[in-house]
């Protein structure tokens, strides 16, 4: 089934999403799917696709729907130093305040859909995108059952509002994947996440994959076959045990 076009009103404006949809009868369990800092683009709506054809109704939103940008060349940005401070800044925009906001009406958007299952929603993030689908499940205990995070950077900060905090308040059962030698999520940001799901009993797995940063969204120059694959697998299998 195609994707449909949607807005979502939030407290700040009006958010631009699509929402990707399987063939068969509905309804489906719900997924955010929060893209990296290079922001919605084709090979996002590709991602969102296959994982609604497992089973899902898979939200794809805007997250820089408050500013208007170019679009970055994923190939040039991060070698190119104009570009990289342009995608930063656009980046760091994205408070994790403002995030919750947006989460809370895309849930609420999500509830009123009819192609929805009222189950709990699942989340999974790539990059920025995996701070914010932690930063979901920590917010929103109630509606978010599972979350994901893949190459996650700063998700185990020094912060104040770094997603690790949050540990006590989830209640979704949690799969993060790291990269190998990512300053963006290194050895001490590991074991900080790691003990704070340890200590909040939360039911997670906290792996890092042998790939560079950006291994499982295909237009990054670092992509990698293997490793995007078993991030299919095992969001499949974290969705299939927590959403049902």
């Amino acid at each position: 089934m195609p994707q449909r076009d949607v807005l979502i009103p939030t407290p700040d404006g009006t958010c631009d999403a699509t929402l990707h949809l399987p063939d068969g009868s509905a309804p489906w369990p719900a997924v955010i799917m929060f893209p990296d800092a290079g922001g919605v683009r084709g090979t996002f709506h590709e991602m969102a696709q296959r994982l609604a054809d497992v089973g899902y109704a898979v939200l794809l939103p805007n997250i820089y729907y408050r500013s208007e940008y170019e679009p970055f060349d994923l190939d040039t940005v991060f070698t190119d130093p104009e570009e990289r401070a342009r995608l930063m800044s656009l980046a760091g925009s994205v408070t994790k305040d403002l995030a919750t906001r947006d989460t809370g009406a895309t849930l609420q958007f999500l509830a009123e859909q009819p192609e929805v299952a009222d189950t709990k929603v699942g989340t999974t993030g790539y990059c920025l995108g995996g701070g914010l689908a932690l930063n979901a499940a920590g917010r929103f205990p109630d509606r978010v059952g599972a979350a994901a995070s893949f190459h996650g950077g700063q998700i185990a900060s020094t912060a104040p509002d770094s997603p690790h905090l949050l540990a006590s308040a989830m209640k979704a059962t949690i799969y993060i994947a790291g990269a190998k030698d990512d300053a963006s999520f290194d050895d001490e940001q590991f074991a900080r996440m790691s003990e704070a799901l340890t200590a909040a009993g939360v039911t997670h797995a906290l792996v890092t994959y042998p790939a560079a940063h950006g291994f499982a969204v295909p237009d990054n120059p670092t992509f990698d076959t293997d490793a995007a694959e078993r991030h299919w697998q095992a969001l499949e299998a974290l969705y299939a045990s927590a959403l049902g």
